[in-house]
């Protein structure tokens, strides 16, 4: 792992610490980017998706980028191409997150300096992603790959990868997946939809920050 790929990886560690969560804002509009993010960062998650099939998502990232850029990493899910790595890099993400494993996705973001994530369903998957660059690994859809599977990647996958599972994630398994290795989890509709309000968001990440409290002694 190059210098770069390592400093990488630590901040996106760094930023799991806290809550292991990477708040899936998909569906975000850019008027309520500020006042989503300010209700999931002051609640203590620092890890902000905005997947790129949302309306106007990189003006959503901009202005998220702009008001949290030192308190939280801002960034882009369902990154398909080099140029929306571009694209995303040019409005201030730094974290780039796929649904696939897509070596030219992973090289550029790694070019730009911006944390990759890219998606994996396979062991095959996983190591030609790490070997890509990849800062972690999104284990998607998690609900088809259950916690014995990512168990049984770790052994032969190296002990530090950061594995992240996304799609059906919630309270009734994130122990399980995190005992079978997991160090975050990527979270939709449990934390974030267009229509909750600012309270419900709000107390979905109180929620989702005590259900995370005790996974530390799992």
């Amino acid at each position: 792992m190059s210098a770069k790929s390592d400093i990488s990886k630590r901040m996106l560690s760094s930023a799991l610490e806290r809550c292991p969560s990477i708040a899936i804002l998909r569906g975000l509009t850019p008027d309520k980017a500020v006042e989503v993010g300010h209700c999931l960062i002051d609640a203590g998650i620092k890890v902000l998706e905005v997947p790129l099939n949302s309306p106007d998502a990189c003006r959503s990232i901009e202005r998220m980028a702009a008001a949290f850029g030192d308190s939280a990493l801002i960034g882009a899910g369902t990154v398909l191409s080099p140029q929306q790595v571009q694209q995303v890099h040019d409005a201030g993400g730094k974290i780039i997150i796929s649904p696939n494993t897509n070596t030219e996705v992973i090289s550029h973001s790694k070019s730009l300096g911006l944390i990759s994530l890219p998606g994996s369903q396979t062991v095959s998957e996983v190591f030609q992603a790490l070997d890509a660059g990849a800062d972690g690994i999104k284990a998607f859809p998690a609900n088809a790959i259950p916690p014995d599977v990512i168990h049984a990647w770790f052994a032969v996958l190296p002990a530090d990868t950061l594995l992240i599972p996304v799609g059906g994630i919630n309270a009734g398994n994130l122990e399980q997946f995190w005992a079978a290795g997991a160090r975050g989890f990527g979270i939709g509709s449990w934390l974030y939809t267009p229509a909750y309000s600012l309270q419900q968001i709000r107390e979905n990440a109180e929620n989702l920050i005590n259900a995370s409290k005790c996974l530390t002694s799992v």
